[in-house]
């Protein structure tokens, strides 16, 4: 029998899994990512896709994992535009308050560093549409940190079940004006 008629191409920005997510709420903001980072459905390592970048900043990682890592490293936005040999296979997701007025923000960088800003969230990763799905539907202004936490938990969880590549929980940091609560989220382990 000759080759199937149907081929599958893989990209690299999920050759090794995973997705971050930031969502605004009334004077909060959550990023969250999921713990599951793998090489060719061998898992490597976990919790490795969100990094501080300053007192009430955070930037959340999906992508190649030895880009994420030059990236994480690095952490200056005119990275992407420097001259290199091609783009660093990442897409940033970015979530803080504002240091002097404690207005949340976040905003999502493509592979060239082009931002995309919104007033409601921003996803990037291996299931960033079926992310950005649930967030259209779960999402509603003004939400207070707890259910700023609830909804981010839920649409991460919830696209988590429909990525192979995805899975052993959610890591969820909501920022606020005077403290910072980080929660682990147990999810399927496979």
């Amino acid at each position: 029998m000759q080759g199937s008629l149907y081929t599958t191409v893989m990209s690299i920005m999920s050759y090794n899994g995973g997705a971050t997510m930031a969502m605004k709420g009334k004077g909060c903001v959550a990023i969250a990512a999921d713990r599951h980072f793998e090489i060719q459905a061998r898992m490597v390592i976990t919790d490795f896709q969100i990094f501080p970048m300053g007192d009430r900043l955070y930037i959340g990682l999906a992508g190649l994992a030895t880009d994420v890592w030059i990236v994480a490293q690095s952490l200056v936005a005119s990275l992407f535009y420097e001259k290199h040999f091609g783009p660093y296979y990442t897409e940033p997701v970015i979530a803080g308050l504002d240091p002097k007025t404690h207005k949340p923000f976040s905003f999502s960088l493509d592979l060239i560093g082009c931002p995309t800003v919104t007033d409601d969230f921003v996803v990037s990763g291996t299931y960033a549409k079926q992310i950005y799905g649930i967030c259209e539907s779960l999402w509603e202004p003004n939400m207070d940190p707890e259910h700023l936490f609830e909804t981010i938990s839920q649409a991460m969880l919830n696209a988590m079940d429909w990525d192979a590549v995805s899975g052993l929980g959610v890591v969820v940091h909501i920022t606020e004006k005077d403290k910072i609560t980080t929660r682990t989220l147990k999810a399927q382990m496979d």
